[in-house]
């Protein structure tokens, strides 16, 4: 099959497109002919094999795995001895290891019927980002109807999603973007939007129940600042500056500012489980979600996608077609 492939951590240009084995699969695993496949900024840091201390787990020197790529949507091709949920045919979306490629294997628990009403491209787009905004406003935030939230980086592929869920949960949304995304950010629901180049939203006397903070475009105190008296901070930064240790300085620091404020922080892990993907699914098919996608490319240039992702500024999901 054909996939992209490293050797080596690197830029971009340690990826290529060549023929590789088909993937095996486990007595719980599916395999899926991949159709689409979407980018997220992890992607772009473990192909350059940063943060550094997440080298323990895939391979110190070389990647343990050599496709990169988890979130997808495609047909079922196989399926493992213990594998009840699906049938060769099936039309799933969820993750799995390796996903830019033409085939790829994936746990039954990290999958799910794709919603019937979206492409393969717009369901590979899902996965990973939808459920991190799910776990951290749902089930971290715990958001309530009237609550106020402001969502720092509304514009990307957390935000965008995140901006719909709080609106489905009857928050109080106002979203955080560039000038070119207002009008997108306003059209998925944000009820108040500011426009970060003209208007700091950490000094502009408005204050709120939760932040989710995708971005860290302020000091921990700055943004502390905007909270309510009781107010909770998601920080959800995915930068990679840092190469030890990336975002974890910038959580750790916001867990224990919190404890000697009144307001509070709370770490929260997007990890994807089928009954995530399965709430998703029903928001999409309701018409309660709606993926945003910046722009596609061909499995030959997944390269200049992840270099899109990593420069910081796409536009909800990028998505490469198989």
């Amino acid at each position: 099959m054909k996939a992209i492939f490293q050797d080596h951590y690197g830029s971009t240009d340690v990826l290529e497109l060549r023929d590789v084995d088909e993937p095996a699969i486990g007595e719980d695993e599916v395999l899926v002919s991949v159709r689409a496949a979407a980018v997220n900024p992890a992607d772009w840091g473990l192909m350059r094999g940063v943060p550094y201390v997440l080298r323990v787990g895939y391979g110190l020197r070389t990647p343990k795995n050599g496709i990169r790529g988890t979130d997808m949507a495609g047909e079922v091709t196989a399926i493992g001895s213990n594998v009840t949920l699906f049938q060769p045919g099936d039309e799933v979306y969820g993750s799995g290891r390796g996903a830019f490629a033409e085939h790829v294997a994936a746990a039954e628990s990290k999958l799910a019927l794709k919603p019937t009403n979206l492409t393969f491209e717009e369901a590979a787009a899902v996965p990973m980002a939808a459920t991190t905004a799910l776990k951290g406003l749902r089930d971290t935030a715990r958001l309530e109807p009237g609550q106020r939230i402001l969502i720092n980086g509304a514009s990307g592929g957390v935000g965008t999603f995140a901006v719909q869920i709080a609106k489905w949960m009857g928050a109080e949304v106002t979203g955080v973007c560039s000038t070119r995304n207002v009008d997108m950010v306003a059209s998925i629901g944000a009820d108040h939007v500011i426009d970060y180049t003209t208007t700091d939203f950490t000094s502009n006397g408005q204050r709120y129940d939760v932040i989710l903070d995708n971005v860290a475009s302020h000091s921990l105190s700055e943004t502390f600042g905007a909270l309510t008296r009781k107010g909770l901070l998601l920080p959800n930064n995915g930068s990679f500056e840092n190469r030890w240790l990336a975002s974890i300085p910038r959580i750790l620091g916001a867990l224990v500012m919190s404890l000697f404020r009144s307001q509070r922080a709370k770490l929260f892990l997007g990890t994807e489980s089928r009954d995530d993907l399965l709430t998703i699914k029903h928001l999409i098919e309701t018409g309660e979600l709606t993926p945003v996608i910046d722009r596609s490319y061909q499995l030959s240039e997944t390269a200049e996608a992840i270099a899109h992702v990593g420069g910081g500024h796409a536009r909800g999901k990028v998505v490469i077609i198989v």
